[in-house]
Parts: C-alpha cells; sequence; structure tokens
C-alpha cells in the first residue's frame, strides 16, 4: 500500500484510499474510443490465467467495463505483499485483493488491468476483456489509453526483483502498447485530474512505459522496481523485433 504526502504537515495519508478515484466503468466507448481488439498487436498476446480461472468473484464488480482508445503508455506498479509468497498462492491473493478494493475501499473493481507474480505468470486483472482497451483505475488523471500493470510483492530499496517477474511485465505490455509507439521511447499524454503530479489538461510527455510515480504523489513501484524499467523497456523492445522477424 503506497504512502502519500499530503500538503497538510507532514500527515501521510494511504494511496489506496486516493489512487483510484478518477475511474468510473461502464459498458461505453468515449468519442475516439473502441471496444474491439487493438490489431494487429506489436508481440504475441502472453499467456494470462483469466479471472475465471483464479475465480475472481464477478458479484463484487459493481459496474461494467469502459473501453478508450489504444493503449499509448504502460504505468508499472506493485501491489503492497509480501514477497515471501508461494506462486500457487496468487489466485487466493488477487481474489483478496478484489475483495478489499471493492468491498474495503468502496472501488468497482480491482485497479490493475493485469497482474505479474514472482514468478512471471500474468493475471488478468480489471473485468473488460484483456484484448480490449478498458480503462483502468491505477494512474489518476493518465488511466485513458494506458494500461496498468502490478507486480504482486513489495520492491522497495534493494529488493532483487526477479527476472521472470520483469519479464512477464515486458511481456504483457509488448503485446498491449500501441504498435506505432516505441516502448523505449516518449509519448504525449494530457492529464484529466488536478489530484495526479500535473493540472487537468496539462500536456506532459512520459516514458512509454512509466511508473506510477512518474504521474502521482507515491513510491510505487518501488525503488528498486522503478529502476528496472529500463530492463522492461529493452526486453519489451526485443520481443518487438523478433515478433516483426517472424
Amino acid at each position: 500500500m503506497w504512502l502519500r504526502r499530503t500538503a497538510v504537515g507532514a500527515m501521510v495519508v494511504p494511496l489506496a484510499f486516493l489512487v483510484l478515484r478518477d475511474a468510473p466503468v461502464r459498458l461505453v466507448a468515449p468519442e475516439g474510443g473502441t471496444a474491439k481488439p487493438a490489431t494487429p498487436a506489436g508481440a504475441p498476446r502472453p499467456a494470462i490465467v483469466t479471472r475465471a480461472q483464479w475465480h475472481a468473484d464477478e458479484s463484487l464488480v459493481k459496474e461494467d467495463a469502459v473501453y478508450t482508445g489504444t493503449v499509448r503508455a504502460v504505468f508499472v506498479h506493485h501491489t503492497g505483499h509480501t514477497n515471501q509468497y508461494d506462486c500457487a498462492d496468487a489466485p487466493e491473493m488477487l481474489r483478496a485483493m478484489e475483495e478489499a478494493h471493492v468491498r474495503g475501499e468502496g472501488w468497482d473493481d480491482i485497479g490493475y488491468n493485469f497482474v505479474v507474480d514472482r514468478c512471471g505468470t500474468v493475471y488478468e486483472g480489471r473485468a473488460g476483456g484483456v484484448g480490449r482497451s478498458v480503462r483502468g483505475a491505477h494512474a489518476t488523471g493518465f488511466n485513458a489509453h494506458s494500461v496498468g500493470i502490478a507486480a504482486l510483492g513489495t520492491f522497495g530499496p534493494g529488493v532483487r526483483v526477479p527476472k521472470a517477474l520483469i519479464e512477464g511485465i515486458a511481456k504483457v505490455g509488448a503485446w498491449k502498447l500501441d504498435r506505432a509507439v516505441d516502448p523505449k521511447g516518449f509519448v504525449r499524454m494530457v492529464s484529466t485530474n488536478d489530484e495526479s503530479l500535473y493540472r487537468r489538461g496539462e500536456v506532459v510527455y512520459l516514458h512509454a512505459v512509466a511508473g506510477h510515480r512518474d504521474t502521482f504523489q507515491t513510491y510505487c513501484p518501488g525503488e528498486a522496481l522503478y529502476e528496472q524499467l529500463p530492463t522492461v523497456r529493452a526486453e519489451m523492445a526485443r520481443l518487438r523485433a523478433a515478433a516483426r522477424q517472424r
């Protein structure tokens, strides 16, 4: 669970109470958006454990999904869980996270589009269809035209980030990111919420593969994982180059 320092003295507020507020979900396609899968993708779709397979409780989901346009940015997060888990327990951890997000915090669904465990397994997060441009609730002000990928665990300074986890993030990112966007490049984005680091309507240029902290006052995705983002970008570029050669 991330911390956000407020403007009132040195008070610290858990970010979990703040980060998902600008993401109502409805089964609509906003102007310029699409509910259709983005085709063709820049890299093959990785193996994904679906919500049905990890036994998500669909009765908890309050609304249907909102679909936006193609994915122009990947935001990397960490979930705040302990790192000392057995990967076989990841589905149970996801079910607990779903319940905590919806019943505990009052959100519509899990905020992240995808979650990757330390073994590199990719899980479907927010409902709406993995092949569609589902607006997540993971990056206040920048949820549209982006995908949120969360690493299951906590990655503060000095924590070893498993190679399989890095590769799992790269696989889903390479697949979801618009094929016209260079994973090692920058993208033009517009903030939609004054609670981000940027005023509503402000134009910013971000890494196409960014950390949550790049748009919000938070330590997420943790110092260790943030330092690995160049590796994630390079692996995404490698996967795309390999796909072009097939």
